[in-house]
């Protein structure tokens, strides 16, 4: 598959009342996004069968059911993190059991309205237990735990029966990589990766090395990097949005609003937005196939459109790595 190097990322659609949600969200809005970014050439979207429970799927199986076969887009989506209908505050369960994933994806492709999934990728490893995003857990086995061997095998199933079209790891890292590739080639990852958040190196090196595609998600962090976030935005971010209590929104806020501020001039040389050098920025690392950036308005869309054709120089590299550096924002290596 020939992606553009920017994708449109569908978690922020999924509307309000689940655990990670990001506040409620106008489903037209969300839908006249998508085809925005499609009619302005974005070919692929990414989404999962967890946003909003089946929601956000819908809504992107509205949206390319306005195309032909032709101009569909590329859709992407995940299995693994199943959430409970009657609770949908409480976290989800990470699971890859044989017989869960069979229902997942029936029911991505009936909510998709596809035949078949053109990227199919396991969200999280598999522990069998309740997710807490940003936490690994203690490295306790669960009794419900599908080992990785079985479900990936289980995902190679599924591409040879042709209900998917390509196979891929969501967070998971070259030690999971690694043992899954003897088992069938990773197509391709799906690590978190911003000029915040860089601990993802290491799993972008791996795929660079083994032939596998990269896309990354989050190259935004979620909003802080767009250069129109602020301090008092954060403080008044609605109650059922996520980031009200995660780190890089509270006691991480003033370096990461910092580092955004340090993007402006480099954005100012080139006529672009700062969400477009932020997002550039990851593009640039070595191994970088594409980048996926939410939108819940065509208007967002737009200040972010150009960042696949914006190529950042040496300097504004390493004005960046200078700019991380100085701020503390994030972890991770600042530089290649």
């Amino acid at each position: 598959m020939h992606i553009t190097r920017t994708g449109f990322g569908s978690w922020a659609v999924a509307g309000s009342g689940w655990a990670y949600s990001w506040g409620s969200t106008d489903d037209a809005d969300s839908v006249a996004a998508m085809r925005h970014a499609v009619d302005s050439g974005i070919n692929w979207i990414d989404t999962a069968a967890y946003y909003g429970l089946g929601h956000s799927e819908e809504l992107v199986g509205k949206a390319i059911a306005a195309y032909s076969d032709a101009d569909k887009p590329y859709v992407f989506t995940k299995v693994g993190l199943v959430g409970d209908p009657d609770a949908p505050g409480q976290p989800p369960v990470r699971t890859m059991n044989p017989a869960s994933v069979r229902r997942e994806i029936e029911g991505s492709l009936r909510r998709l309205g596809v035949e078949r999934i053109d990227l199919y990728q396991v969200h999280w490893p598999d522990t069998g237990e309740a997710f807490v995003y940003g936490e690994e857990g203690d490295g306790t086995v669960s009794p419900n735990q599908t080992p990785l061997d079985e479900y990936w095998q289980l995902m190679a199933d599924l591409k040879a029966e042709g209900k998917v079209r390509a196979i891929a790891l969501s967070n998971h890292g070259p030690d999971l990589m690694t043992p899954a590739e003897r088992i069938a080639h990773v197509e391709a990852i799906q690590p978190p990766f911003s000029a915040i958040n860089r601990s993802a190196a290491a799993d972008i090196a791996w795929a660079h090395e083994h032939g596998t595609g990269v896309i990354v998600y989050s190259p935004l962090q979620s909003g802080l990097l767009t250069g129109t976030f602020s301090a008092d935005r954060a403080a008044n971010l609605a109650e059922g949005d996520w980031r009200r209590t995660a780190p890089d929104f509270t006691s991480g806020l003033s370096a990461n609003l910092r580092l955004a501020e340090a993007l402006r001039p480099i954005a100012v040389r080139h006529g672009a937005s700062v969400a477009e050098v932020a997002i550039a920025w990851t593009l640039a690392w070595p191994g970088v196939t594409g980048a996926i950036v939410g939108a819940r308005t065509a208007a967002q869309v737009d200040g972010w459109l150009r960042a696949g054709s914006l190529r950042l120089t040496a300097p504004d590299l390493a004005e960046i790595a200078d700019a991380v550096k100085a701020t503390g924002a994030g972890v991770g290596p600042a530089t290649p």
